[in-house]
């Protein structure tokens, strides 16, 4: 055996000796459940090079939308359970939708990593709309009740039922538009074939949108002239949080790892710089803490799809 078959042997064997998932991880790759464009996903891509930073890999961001996200949270049950792949998600896909629609998954599918923002939920609309209040928006609804069209994200997620807890205390009836996304709405709102919109705050900064309403329980500095529905009558507090998920089954080790690079992500200027311009609240959960607040959040929609009864078809 000649000195480069001897080294070519040796190598082979190292990497035979080498487990699976550690040959395999030299990419990661960050599946976004929804349509490139939207609040997600812009977030998924100013977290990627830091992400990849801390990980000391590359990371590649996956778009997989539909079905409220659905699609995308799907496809990491499928992926190997050796840190190889994320899914970075808003809440609602996880701990709100399979309560309202159903999921093709279990909540025991998924292993928390780590949260990374927080932010109420707010009602926009398009400068030209002519709507200039919440006030004018339940005017026209009532004046043409099932004709106001509302966009969401998907039949079951965060703003679609804060849209129904609205109806529910006002009596009006809504049009909702379901899209894989908010950057499938970013389009129609372009193409003026929707003009009202509730999701997250980044957006009305990102887009230029007038903010109607805010479903936090006080305003928000980012918009200190914009009411709450609170504040209007309506006791409506919703707000859509985001994080990093594995696959259930992912060895503690690696789930570690991704915390503490989670960690070192969110406390990357480039990740402080960018939520700012983006009107997003950094809020960190480390893994332990994470889950908690998952589980709480899963069982607290439980029971609110049970008391108003907003399961959806």
């Amino acid at each position: 055996m000649n000195k480069r078959t001897r080294i070519g042997a040796a190598m082979l064997g190292l990497a035979l000796a080498l487990p699976m998932g550690a040959r395999a991880q030299n990419v990661t790759t960050m599946i976004v459940n929804y349509s490139a464009g939207g609040s997600t996903d812009l977030m998924a891509r100013i977290m990627q090079p830091e992400l990849a930073a801390a990980l000391g890999q590359q990371v590649v961001i996956k778009n997989t939308s539909g079905a409220n996200g659905t699609v995308g949270a799907l496809e990491l049950t499928r992926a190997p359970r050796d840190g190889s792949t994320l899914l970075m998600t808003p809440g609602g896909s996880l701990v709100l939708t399979p309560h309202t629609r159903g999921a093709p998954f279990r909540n025991a599918d998924f292993a928390p990593v780590c949260q990374v923002v927080s932010a109420p939920i707010i009602m926009m609309t398009s400068q030209g709309s002519g709507f200039r209040s919440l006030a004018d928006v339940l005017r026209a609804a009532r004046e043409a009740p099932g004709a106001l069209a509302i966009a969401n994200t998907g039949p079951g997620s965060t703003p679609h039922i804060s849209s129904i807890s609205l109806e529910r205390l006002t009596g009006v009836e809504f049009n909702h538009i379901p899209f894989r996304g908010s950057g499938d709405v970013v389009q129609a709102m372009a193409a003026k074939q929707i003009t009202v919109f509730t999701d997250q705050t980044p957006l009305v900064r990102q887009y230029g949108y007038h903010p109607l309403a805010v479903y936090a329980a006080e305003r928000m500095p980012e918009f200190p002239e914009t009411p709450t529905f609170r504040e209007l009558g309506f006791d409506l507090t919703f707000a859509i949080w985001s994080g990093f998920y594995a696959p259930a089954g992912t060895p503690e080790p690696v789930l570690d790892r991704l915390d503490a690079a989670c960690k070192r992500m969110v406390e990357s200027r480039a990740v402080v710089e960018g939520m700012k311009t983006m009107n997003m609240p950094i809020q960190y959960r480390s893994r332990a803490d994470f889950a908690a607040f998952h589980q709480a959040e899963y069982d607290r929609y439980q029971q609110l799809v049970k008391r108003f009864n907003l399961t959806v078809n």
